[in-house]
């Protein structure tokens, strides 16, 4: 079942993230580390990946992950990206297979042992729907024919404002991201559900499933290191307590998972799963939280 068919039909969604391989890296050892999860999971997406000037081939990565029988979602940006780029990498990753198509203006990006990030979220919404729209009707910007329509399903990035009264100018953002296609909305990290709950009932009446992101911590440090780069107070100090003072920090990591996905399964639609360079320990988190 792809991911399109999961989420009309209502099914509880399960994706996770992958980076596109950096420099010597091995793809094949990337495929070996998630044949655990094949089956478990109804996509992978591929982030745009830029290192230390090294660029990682996305599109060529979910390529891979389609021959090996797993549903690929490209994952992409809109902010630096003219809509002739744009169009060129949708019609790259269409051609290889994808049809799944995740979007943010410039998305935050934790991977690895370094724990590198930039920020992130709201899409260009309009730009966006330029590109979409001719390929939807199979032809280019330029007005060349491609011989076939494109279809993609679409999920854009949505920030959060954990409990607190969404703005307008936000709630205009995702009626503008409905009005170019999306089909679902990816949030930004969930660690308290309680705030997220409240988040859930102010678009509610967008009628849009939303998959909440929900990010493997192993250690107390990359709490505090979320809490201090990425958003203050976005990691309660209870979590990083529980890690820093747990006699097996990754028996409590995965409890903290587990609680925390079985609270969302009653309030969205599904978890997109960021493991932070963990993808070989994902099987025993899905196992701990019940997640097929």
């Amino acid at each position: 079942m792809n991911l399109k068919e999961s989420l009309e039909k209502k099914r509880f969604v399960v994706t996770s993230e992958v980076q596109a391989p950096l420099g010597d890296d091995e793809p094949e050892a990337l495929v070996k580390s998630l044949s655990r999860v094949r089956g478990r999971v109804d996509g992978v997406s591929v982030s745009d990946v830029e290192l230390e000037g090294v660029v990682g081939d996305s599109i060529q990565t979910c390529d891979l992950l389609l021959k090996n029988r797993f549903n690929a979602i490209y994952q992409t940006t809109t902010r630096d990206k003219n809509r002739y780029q744009l169009q060129k990498d949708l019609t790259s990753a269409h051609e290889v297979g994808v049809d799944n198509l995740l979007v943010f203006t410039e998305d935050y990006r934790i991977s690895g042992d370094s724990l590198q990030e930039s920020m992130f979220f709201h899409v260009d919404s309009g730009k966006l729907a330029s590109v979409l729209d001719h390929l939807r009707q199979g032809v280019t910007i330029e007005g060349n024919d491609l011989g076939k329509n494109f279809e993609f399903t679409l999920g854009s990035g949505v920030e959060t404002p954990w409990g607190k009264q969404m703005p307008k100018r936000g709630m205009e953002e995702l009626e503008d991201m409905l009005n170019v296609g999306t089909g679902y909305f990816l949030t930004t990290p969930i660690f308290d559900v309680d705030q997220f709950e409240k988040f859930m009932k102010q678009v509610a009446p967008f009628r849009v499933p939303v998959i909440a992101e929900v990010m493997i911590l192993r250690t107390a440090g990359m709490g505090k290191f979320l809490n201090r780069h990425f958003k203050s107070g976005l990691v309660p100090e209870w979590v990083i307590q529980k890690l820093l003072n747990a006699p097996d920090r990754t028996k409590a990591s995965i409890e903290l998972f587990a609680d925390t996905v079985k609270s969302l399964k009653d309030i969205c639609q599904g978890v997109h799963i960021v493991t932070i360079g963990g993808e070989d320990k994902l099987a025993r988190y899905l196992n701990a939280a019940k997640l097929r």
